[in-house]
């Protein structure tokens, strides 16, 4: 079975993306900053460090030991605050200089990043979004982000490696809401809304689809040239009447005021270009959403809100 170098393995999309796997047999080499919960399973081996930290995460991606590598880390949802600031830009940037290179020197023949539907321009129009839709990262994670997804496609570009590149709806899971809660919240007036019926939606991750659509990029048995930029998201986009109903269920929600109408421009006092779950309320009921359709050749993305855990 394979062996896997997984980082940010702890945060919130690594535990699924760690747990699962080791369920499947994979050999799991894990590393972050926090501890993990899986210390002392069969096949799971665990370096805390910062991601940053070269010295003791590159040895062991040049040691020629590694299959793939999955890059978790420095990213919003996982391990990183939803406000970016310098720091984050930066720690990336340092990231990016070696992981890739001691990768491709150890000969690991796959390297899936997660990167952001952030990078996207702004929809002008309500046809989904696919993998050829212009890019325009606006705000300060989609840039990074960005800067990321260029920098493994120029080391890779004439190599034996394969890039696989993830852009990651904003996710959630059972327990993991955040970026659900933030579209039918108002922070000013701390209370949840819905806008009429509240049949307006956006398009947002399962966690779960994104542990299938790796686990496929795996199994693949080298008849289809699977490396490039796929949409990862859910099927169809989530109304915030499902996520009202979700939340009143399984998180305590409360009372929810129907308005007629939108007319703040922000939820709350974040800030457009630093805070990952900045949203404009001018936009919410555009229904704009993503096309998963390439990335439904590697899975079959059957999570969604009503059927995640």
């Amino acid at each position: 079975m394979k062996t896997l170098f997984i980082t940010g393995s702890s945060g919130v999309i690594g535990r699924e993306v760690t747990g699962i796997l080791l369920q499947k047999g994979y050999n799991i080499i894990g590393t972050d900053k926090n501890p993990s919960p899986f210390n002392g399973a069969p096949n799971f081996k665990f370096l805390q460090a910062d991601i940053t930290d070269k010295a003791k995460i590159a040895p062991i991606l040049e040691a020629g030991k590694i299959d793939a590598l999955i890059h978790l880390a420095c990213s919003v949802d996982n391990d990183i605050p939803a406000t970016v600031d310098r720091k984050e830009e930066d720690d990336c940037k340092n990231v990016d200089k070696y992981i890739y290179k001691s990768a491709i020197t150890g000969g690991i023949k796959d390297i899936i990043l997660l990167s952001t539907t952030q990078i996207y321009a702004p929809q002008k129009t309500r046809e989904p979004v696919r993998e050829t839709y212009d890019e325009k990262p606006s705000t300060v994670y989609a840039k990074m982000k960005y800067e990321s997804e260029k920098a493994l496609l120029s080391l890779t570009k004439k190599g034996e490696a394969r890039a696989t590149i993830m852009r990651v709806a904003p996710v959630y899971s059972k327990s993991y809401i955040p970026n659900l809660h933030d579209r039918i919240f108002d922070y000013k007036e701390n209370t949840a809304f819905l806008v009429r019926d509240g049949e307006y939606g956006t398009t947002f991750c399962c966690i779960y689809n994104i542990v299938d659509f790796i686990s496929g990029i795996l199994s693949q048995d080298g008849s289809y040239h699977y490396e490039g930029i796929y949409n990862v998201c859910d099927t169809k986009p989530t109304t915030a009447k499902e996520i009202a109903m979700f939340e009143r269920e399984f998180h305590n929600l409360g009372n929810v005021v129907q308005k007629a109408s939108v007319n703040d421009s922000a939820n709350g006092p974040k800030k457009p270009k630093n805070d990952y779950r900045y949203v404009d309320f001018a936009d919410l009921l555009s229904n704009h959403s993503i096309d998963n359709t390439k990335a439904q050749r590697i899975a079959t993305f059957r999570w969604k809100l009503a059927n995640t855990k």
